[in-house]
């Protein structure tokens, strides 16, 4: 697995999209620049340092610098690819992968390390079977194809949407290891992604059952049940949580008093702020906001 950090953009030194109607061997070569592949039809087969791959429809692959890697068979095929360079870039390996998403997901802590929020993990390779997943990820790709050839000053924009896509790719590789023991239908598990993309964009205002159930067309207790299967939270004790993560933000960053953080936060009444910050964090936010002085 790859992790970039996201504080710095990459160096974008190619885009484009081929499509190979006759059987097609990918060449030799060994190249001082990741190349990031996107295949939309068709079969690749590649390999790099002597692994052998077979890239099919839906599959991200990174090919890493300075590693020879040539093609191993002749395929017709289609796929996008993106050639780019970043200063911090490094290969991590990783021994729990359901742990990492865990904490990079649902934002927990783990080993007394928290996880630096900037860093993306990108994994080598790995397939997106969802049909509604792929046709988003090959609109992104054509409209970065397009904007990487338009105008010069298109590269820096290139360069962060670029960033945009590995942060989609990872996330969807992490919400597959989280969901991966639990065999729940792959529509519970759309919803319940985006239903952790609407906690952290209304976690400041009252979230009740009934917004959840008009916003995601579903019911709310199995939703509920869903949810905690899948994260080991109910729906409420997750969004008090992404509260108090924020709440500690504003206290460690700002000047704000305790009220106004609790209101910031979507906690309004100051006695009921405090007995949940202290619940989650084991002391009171004055306490806390005491142990930074």
């Amino acid at each position: 697995m790859l992790a970039i950090p996201m504080d710095t953009l990459s160096t974008i030194k190619l885009v484009g999209y081929v499509s190979y109607k006759t059987p097609w061997r990918h060449f030799r070569r060994n190249v001082n620049e990741y190349i990031l592949y996107f295949m939309k039809s068709g079969e690749m087969h590649i390999q790099e340092n002597g692994v052998q791959y077979i890239l099919k429809k839906g599959d991200s692959f990174m090919l890493e610098p300075n590693l020879e890697h040539e093609g191993t068979a002749k395929h017709t095929c289609d796929y996008y690819y993106i050639h780019f360079t970043h200063p911090e870039i490094q290969s991590v390996e990783v021994e729990d992968l359901h742990t990492l998403a865990r904490r990079i997901l649902l934002e927990e802590g783990g080993s007394g390390t928290p996880i630096e929020p900037s860093i993306c993990y990108l994994p080598k390779y790995v397939r997106f079977a969802t049909s509604s997943r792929l046709q988003h990820f090959y609109h992104v790709l054509s409209e970065m194809v397009q904007l990487y050839h338009g105008r010069s000053y298109n590269r820096t924009l290139t360069a962060m949407r670029v960033s945009e896509l590995y942060i989609e790719i990872s996330r969807e590789y992490l919400m597959t290891a989280l969901q991966s023991n639990h065999q729940k239908n792959t529509k519970s598990l759309i919803k319940l992604n985006a239903l952790l993309d609407f906690i952290h964009l209304n976690y400041a205002r009252k979230i009740s059952g009934a917004d959840i159930e008009q916003e995601f067309a579903c019911n709310f207790d199995y939703m509920n049940r869903v949810f905690s299967q899948v994260t080991g939270h109910t729906i409420t004790k997750y969004i008090n949580q992404v509260r108090i993560n924020h709440a500690k933000e504003l206290l460690d960053a700002t000047h704000l008093s305790i009220g106004e953080v609790g209101y910031l936060v979507g906690l309004e009444d100051p006695y009921y702020f405090s007995k949940v910050f202290k619940k989650y964090v084991g002391m009171s936010p004055s306490e806390y906001k005491g142990e930074l002085i």
